[in-house]
């Protein structure tokens, strides 16, 4: 999440793939330093960048970064694991099949900065307790890291960003003698929980990634699995310990800024716009009961919508290599098929003998889709059970309406 790389820098996925390519616009950037093969001076320090989450989808769920500074030789650079280049050849198809390669960047501190200036985001700094031998091993891994040929990893939102490759780093290069603690790391947490942590629930980018991300993200998270977000990397790192001594010297507070509480409008959530949906489909359904007609517009434009956000669903799962977005039960209300039925409903008489099983499935699927939800297997967003008595109603309505007629 380059800021936060996650969480989609956790500039983290779905969340990406609808909403985090703007964070990327920041971060994939290369920055102007370029590292070369030097050791550090005495007066060297390394530390752990902490950065705040922004106001906007992609900087939602913050960064993590390493900084390293060496006044002796006018050093001050940040290796930032959460960018990538839009100059790869496909960009759009990669980044939304999840193919496209993260990198490691490096750029003045300063430069770095300057961003979560301008968005008004807080950025910590916990400065390690390392010995020279220790620095200057850390250093050359990052180094290293940094050449062409090395710097391109495949981005996971949940398991390699930008955020678990700082404890990942540090303890393949100081070892054993460096030691982890989880007590922050709450009980009985889902992926999808921590996910939402950082999220209004009751927002477009809430209930896209609960629409986009499948069952997986809903088993409970191991302690260890916390740090996915940056928010858990900085916890960590106040409980590490290295040869039984803290691992950071000391921590400051770089800028004490906050993003504005910014109020949104009621009219703007998707939960106004699902209540005006249903209040449609009431309004139709009784017409067309009562003077025994039927909406062809509406109900094409009902079951396009459905089989639209299906193919999505459909693609995300078995089209692309997004770990998250695998077993999603939406597909049985997105269900792909309903764009057919949607072709065959804009038809005055539809002829086909499998309309009423159709339905009849449609509207088992809806049942099973709430006991996978009351059993816990899938957590679904809260407001989709209004989109679901929509769809329940109508499937009903045509249930009876077709049933006398074929």
């Amino acid at each position: 999440m380059s800021r936060f790389d996650s969480p989609m820098t956790h500039d983290c996925y779905l969340m990406k793939l609808s909403y985090f390519l703007l964070f990327f616009l920041f971060l994939g950037i290369h920055g102007s330093a370029q590292a070369q093969e030097i050791s550090l001076g005495p007066e060297a320090k390394i530390s752990v960048i902490s950065c705040g989450p922004g106001e906007d989808l992609y900087a939602s769920f913050g960064h993590s970064a390493f900084r390293v500074q060496d006044p002796s030789q006018h050093i001050d650079w940040v290796f930032n694991y959460g960018t990538f280049d839009f100059d790869t050849p496909n960009f759009y198809l990669k980044f939304a099949r999840g193919k496209l390669l993260y990198a490691l960047s490096l750029q003045r501190f300063e430069n770095f900065l300057y961003t979560y200036q301008l968005e008004n985001r807080w950025v910590r700094e916990q400065i390690l307790d390392l010995n020279a031998d220790q620095q200057n091993s850390l250093f050359k891994f990052l180094q290293e890291n940094h050449r062409p040929e090395n710097r391109y990893y495949k981005y996971d939102f949940l398991f390699d960003n930008c955020a678990t490759k700082i404890p990942e780093i540090l303890k393949t290069v100081l070892g054993p003698e460096l030691g982890y603690e989880y007590t922050f790391a709450a009980a009985d947490k889902s992926f999808r929980d921590l996910i939402q942590m950082n999220l209004k629930r009751n927002s477009w980018s809430s209930f896209g990634i609960d629409l986009a991300l499948g069952s997986v993200i809903d088993r409970q998270a191991r302690p260890e699995e916390f740090i996915f977000l940056p928010e858990f990397v900085y916890s960590q790192m106040k409980e590490a310990s290295l040869n039984g001594k803290p691992l950071v010297q000391r921590e400051r507070l770089i800028l004490d800024l906050n993003n504005p509480n910014v109020e949104t409008y009621f009219t703007v959530t998707p939960l106004f716009w699902l209540l005006i949906l249903l209040l449609f489909t009431l309004a139709f359904t009784l017409i067309d009961y009562r003077n025994d007609t039927r909406n062809r517009w509406f109900d094409f434009l009902l079951f396009s919508f459905s089989g639209l956000c299906g193919l999505l669903i459909a693609f995300l799962w078995f089209f692309t290599d997004h770990s998250s977005t695998q077993w999603n039960a939406n597909i049985l209300w997105a269900f792909p098929v309903n764009l057919i039925l949607a072709s065959l409903l804009i038809q005055k008489v539809p002829s086909s003998k499998y309309l009423i099983p159709y339905l009849v499935l449609l509207l088992a699927f809806l049942v099973i889709a709430v006991i996978l939800w009351i059993s816990g297997v899938q957590e679904f967003a809260p407001i989709i059970g209004v989109l679901w008595g929509c769809l329940g109603l109508r499937y009903v309505f045509l249930i009876c309406h077709f049933k006398p007629r074929l």
